[in-house]
């Protein structure tokens, strides 16, 4: 027996209730819309389900891909011997934990937890309120917007590390750098994060948060699918203008394409393929290179993976 099904057939036996469903397409999961299936894809409800998912998958030798809202992920077409773990909805529970802190679970919409703190009277988090993904995504690529970043407000995480056991991880510990954290390369699953923000007038944070909004609907191309900015800031320049700058807006292969509203952003302009994505991708990358010796780094998450056996 293949070793996915053989692990699915535990987890179904150890958990009968729990949502697992096979061959799911990861378009449906991707803010790209692109996607093959994969094996199976796994809804925990809670921590401990979350826990049980990961030890009875590792226990079998299948290392699973976790995901949050699919805002980052390139996938690759086709039918994927992967299986996948979504925390966005069963991971996503908010809690006022201090005066000025709040905990939420990995799975929790950024926007969402702008706007409980907003509620609560606390500031620090109106950055993220546009950003589309969730907690545990953007505390592992320490992801940023309009002079903000994870690492401002992050002070605590619970994670389970490979072992199984669970870790705290406290303040510098969490090697915040620009898009990076200790958990891109630990192998460590984020279950939960404190913040640690600041009294603020309700009404003067939900202002901010609509001017942030409305700067993003002025500036990025938000009725199309994407995965936000598909570079890394480069160690000189930003790479939209240099993008720009190499007369790239609108170029195009197959459904894929250089927004003409934001040249930071590749595109789905319909129909769009993972190669379609990746070929833009590389020729944007050589082009720039090419012209003013600058190596523009993916900050879209790609993800290869086998065909079915």
């Amino acid at each position: 027996m293949n070793t996915i099904s053989h692990a699915l057939d535990t987890l179904l036996q150890r958990f009968p209730e729990a949502d697992i469903r096979r061959d799911e397409p990861m378009s449906r999961h991707t803010s790209f819309r692109i996607g093959g299936a994969v094996r199976a894809m796994l809804f925990p409800k809670s921590a401990e389900e979350m826990k049980g998912f990961l030890q009875t998958l590792r226990e079998a030798g299948v290392e699973p891909l976790v995901i949050g809202n699919g805002t980052n992920l390139l996938v690759q077409d086709g039918e994927l011997d992967l299986v996948v773990i979504k925390t966005q909805s069963g991971l996503s529970q908010i809690r006022r934990t201090g005066e000025t802190e709040i905990t939420a679970g990995s799975g929790t919409l950024l926007s969402r937890l702008a706007v409980f703190a907003q509620e609560q009277g606390l500031g620090g988090i109106e950055f993220a309120h546009g950003i589309p993904g969730t907690l545990g995504g953007a505390v592992l690529m320490n992801a940023g917007a309009y002079g903000g970043e994870m690492k401002d407000v992050v002070v605590k995480t619970a994670a389970l590390a490979p072992d199984g056991g669970e870790v705290t991880v406290e303040g510098e510990a969490h090697g915040f750098a620009y898009r990076k954290s200790r958990f891109e390369e630990s192998g460590e699953v984020i279950l939960a994060s404190t913040l640690s923000l600041y009294k603020k007038d309700p009404g003067e944070i939900a202002r901010e948060m609509e001017a942030l909004a409305q700067r993003r609907r002025e500036s990025q191309p938000l009725t199309l699918p994407s995965a936000g900015s598909t570079f890394k800031r480069p160690k000189t320049g930003y790479a939209a203008a240099l993008i720009d700058e190499a007369g790239l807006k609108g170029f195009r292969i197959g459904g894929a394409a250089v927004s003409e509203k934001h040249a930071g952003f590749v595109v789905n302009l319909g129909g769009a393929t993972f190669g379609d994505v990746l070929a833009v991708m590389e020729h944007i990358q050589k082009t720039v290179f090419a012209r003013c010796g600058v190596e523009l780094e993916p900050e879209v998450r790609i993800i290869r993976a086998y065909g079915r056996p």
